[in-house]
């Protein structure tokens, strides 16, 4: 007789074998197929993510954060590694270089999640570098918002002065209605328009006919709160844009490509830095001005050190004596007094150029033919091998080792710098002059202009100085140079407030 078929196993009834890898079976719980990187989610909590961080020069260092990470705290974290001064300045950018598109991170922002936000293979990246401009909006905010771009605000409010209208709206987290021209890109094609503009709370809105209000004539442009706004630097030579001063609404459904990109271009540097500063306000509010908080906050010295100790009575009591003869004496002219101080500060000076000068070759210099000044990565003064320059005295090579020498840079480069890092007033770098090889060239930022003043070496006496008002203010070095601009105008139009700066990450 025939047997019956044997039935085949059934998998319930096979034995229960553990899974090694469960996260390739399972999409959801996927580090690879769920990927942030890939547009596939938002960052999932506790897990940890690489983020890549250029330098200016180029360099990169990748860096392990969580999804919480913040801006700010990934700063923090450069700021030590780097050994780099720490002050509120520091700054992630968001780069586009396809797009030629840059933006400044808040403190706040996620930088897991802006990272995810980018296109599978786009050339994005994170750069590590200044940004003195980032809270200027709360420190020169009456300058920073024209009054002609506020003026709808200042009618609606005349009992107050513009500068005390634009804190008060600062003070309470909320953008001041703005308005004025902007030149507009018509969508798929590469012509320019003018429009008037109108920042309100409702939105981005521009008029189809002059500078009309009516409702009838305005026109919704764009929603802030679901989008960023970028500059642009390459504006001609990418979009054709009228005027160097573009800057681009990109929304986030738009992932890559030009396609969907809202870009606008302003008149001037202050129109487009009003802009960006509203467009900022309406989109961060009262978090903005949380930030700025924080970040002073951090810069303010712990309680425990205390406030400054005020003079004690034997400090009032001190009066000007002369120890020249056998015994002291207590100087009561005041002519005397005067003429006994300025001999003081003529020897504090000498003391201070002799510590500041290197050896040199006509007094006994242990330096040979083939060795010249250096910097090591200390910041310390250090030799190196190589012909020496035959432009530059050793007594002044100290200068090198300073941050805000930046040696051949040219003119091109030194505004891009200084572009990139904040065009606030005070912000400068010194460098080596191209036309005069024995001369130096000190670029400053005022007026969101930056301006090139020529220093010149000088020598009287037997004795090298340097001048920029054709020897009415000589300084021994540069170094003296820039310490007096940090504390006295002089010739220039403001102080020296910021140095730019590159790290090497």
């Amino acid at each position: 007789s025939r047997q019956p078929p044997q039935e085949e196993p059934r998998a319930s009834s096979l034995p229960s074998i553990p899974n090694p890898f469960p996260e390739l079976c399972s999409p959801s719980n996927s580090p690879i197929l769920s990927s942030p990187a890939l547009g596939q989610g938002p960052p999932r909590e506790g897990t940890s993510h690489v983020v890549k961080v250029f330098g200016e020069d180029g360099a990169c260092r990748s860096l392990e954060a969580s999804a919480g990470t913040t801006a700010r705290q990934l700063c923090e974290t450069l700021v030590r590694r780097t050994r780099a001064l720490h002050d509120h300045s520091w700054a992630l950018v968001e780069l586009h270089q396809h797009l030629a598109l840059e933006r400044c991170l808040e403190d706040h922002e996620s930088v897991v999640e802006v990272q995810s936000s980018w296109a599978p293979g786009a050339d994005s990246r994170f750069v590590f570098r200044k940004n003195f401009a980032k809270y200027e909006l709360f420190k020169s905010n009456a300058s920073l918002f024209p009054e002609v771009m506020v003026s709808s605000c200042l009618e609606a409010n005349k009992s107050m002065a513009h500068s005390e209208l634009i804190q008060n709206f600062l003070n309470s987290g909320s953008c001041p209605e703005v308005q004025g021209f902007l030149q507009l890109r018509e969508a798929g094609r590469k012509v320019w328009k003018r429009f008037h503009f109108s920042l309100r709370r409702s939105g981005l809105y521009y008029s189809t006919k002059g500078t009309s209000k009516d409702p009838r004539h305005l026109q919704y442009f764009a929603d802030l709160t679901e989008s960023n706004i970028y500059y642009v630097t390459q504006g001609k030579k990418l979009y054709g844009t009228p005027t160097e001063f573009g800057f681009c609404i990109k929304p986030h459904k738009v992932r890559s490509g030009v396609k969907g990109l809202k870009l606008l271009c302003s008149e001037d540097e202050q129109s487009r830095s009003c802009w960006m500063a509203a467009f900022r306000l309406f989109k961060y509010g009262m978090q903005l001005y949380r930030n700025y908080q924080q970040a002073q906050a951090r810069l303010s010295p712990p309680p425990w050190i205390g406030p400054t100790p005020l003079r004690s009575v034997s400090d009032n009591a001190l009066v000007a004596m002369d120890f020249s003869g056998c015994t002291g004496r207590v100087i009561e002219n005041p002519n005397e007094v005067l003429t006994a101080a300025l001999e003081e500060a003529q020897a504090w000076r000498k003391k201070t150029t002799h510590r500041y000068s290197l050896p040199t070759a006509c007094h006994s210099s242990p330096l040979s033919a083939g060795e010249t000044w250096g910097q090591c990565p200390t910041g310390v003064p250090a030799l190196s091998r190589g012909p020496p320059r035959p432009d530059t005295p050793l007594p002044t090579a100290i200068h090198r080792t300073q941050p805000w020498f930046h040696g051949r840079i040219s003119r091109e480069d030194t505004q891009q710098l200084i572009g990139r890092q904040g065009l606030v007033d005070g912000v400068f770098l010194v460098r080596e002059s191209q036309r005069n090889p024995k001369g130096f060239v000190l670029s400053l930022c005022h007026l969101q202009r930056i301006k090139h003043y020529l220093i010149l070496p000088s020598e009287e006496e037997g004795r090298l100085y340097f001048t920029m008002d054709d020897g009415q203010t000589r300084f021994a070095d540069l170094i003296q140079l820039v310490e007096f601009h940090q504390i006295n105008r002089g010739i220039l139009p403001c102080k020296l407030r910021h140095y730019c700066t590159c790290v090497a990450l």
